[in-house]
């Protein structure tokens, strides 16, 4: 028997994961529900799925295993919650959510209600940076020391204009880095391990009628002693690819997108010139300046380890205590741009955004 997807929140981000489902052996898209059911009905009918009126109607219905939480990333929770009451595995769009509290209501329903939880971070997926963990975890680099990430992209007004909900603390939960680089925040904290402090500025240098930074940056010491840089932005004209660099005493590597700009080590491997060769051109702009610029192969790769540890009881790569991860580092980047001081982790509670 198939495993039976729903997808809650038909936008945009609603679309990789309908294809990723598709794509995935032994998967059914079961369904659809958002609250314009216009939108459920025409996206129900793109992938050939059932429209569901209500919520409830949704999470009632047996055929459903999974529920994929496609809604603004601060309406996750509600829904989460309630998929994890009716007994549904959970897989929700990064963030996890836009508040620490948020986040942990929908990780201890999950737990209460023995499901699995994973938060989307597709870029943890992609072959190299498959190849960039594999060689940290083997000691190539020595003892590590720098670790930086930089995501210069550009975002029009009008991708602000285009919903209520974009630009706002409430339902977007911050700017750039809790929207668009919190990828590479998670990939950094996956990379150099947790972060002990932070100090960060942030700013809203490029666009009008938002509440959250177009532009932001950060220095942090992580706990192994190493540190780092990490730069976010979507005021950056055209958009560029993003890029994360690892240092360390034996070795440096650098990931432009998805291919190697440098990989270096002391210690040298017969495969490092496959690996070099492998990735040496990247043929995608990976949402620079587009944010449906986007594959959707990670998603596959991701639910396709999801599904796995719902069969075997085995942990997903990404769960919901990873997702809080990135949440957190990117609140506390906010807290130290807010208060002008130097923030440790973890955090004791969520900050308040300023007014005005």
């Amino acid at each position: 028997m198939a495993t039976g997807f729903g997808i809650i929140g038909c936008g945009m981000i609603s679309h990789y994961h309908a294809q990723a489902i598709a794509d995935l052996r032994g998967a059914k898209l079961v369904g659809c529900f958002n609250h314009t059911s216009e939108k459920a009905r025409d996206f129900a009918h793109q992938y050939g799925c059932r429209h569901f009126e209500t919520l409830d109607e949704m999470l009632a219905d047996p055929a459903v295993d999974i529920v994929n939480i496609c809604t603004p990333s601060g309406a996750h929770m509600e829904p989460g919650v309630a998929a994890a009451k009716a007994g549904k595995h959970v897989v929700v769009e990064k963030p996890l959510e836009v508040t620490l509290k948020r986040c942990d209501r929908i990780i201890d329903a999950c737990r209460r209600n023995n499901v699995k939880l994973c938060t989307i971070f597709p870029s943890r997926f992609s072959a190299v940076n498959q190849e960039m963990k594999k060689a940290i975890d083997a000691g190539r680099f020595g003892k590590l020391t720098l670790g930086d990430t930089y995501v210069k992209w550009w975002r029009s007004q009008e991708y602000y204009d285009s919903g209520g909900w974009r630009g706002t603390f409430k339902l977007d939960g911050g700017g750039a880095f809790m929207n668009q680089a919190i990828h590479n925040v998670d990939l950094l904290y996956w990379f150099m391990g947790d972060i002990e402090e932070i100090a960060g500025v942030t700013g809203t240098l490029a666009h009008e009628r938002i509440e959250v930074e177009d532009v932001a940056a950060a220095c942090v010491k992580f706990r192994n002693g190493a540190v780092g840089v990490l730069q976010a932005t979507t005021s950056a004209w055209p958009g560029l690819l993003k890029k994360t660099e690892i240092h360390g005493t034996c070795g440096s590597a650098i990931v432009e997108q998805d291919h190697l700009l440098l990989w270096e080590f002391q210690k040298k491997l017969a495969r490092d010139k496959t690996v070099t060769q492998k990735f040496a051109a990247s043929g995608t702009s990976g949402g620079a300046a587009d944010p449906n610029a986007i594959s959707y192969a990670g998603h596959l790769a991701q639910l396709r380890d999801f599904v796995k540890a719902i069969k075997t009881g085995g942990v997903p790569a990404v769960d919901g205590e990873e997702g809080r991860q990135s949440v957190e580092i990117i609140l506390a980047i906010y807290k130290a741009a807010w208060s002008g001081r130097r923030v440790t982790l973890p955090l004791k509670s969520d900050p308040r955004p300023p007014k005005g």
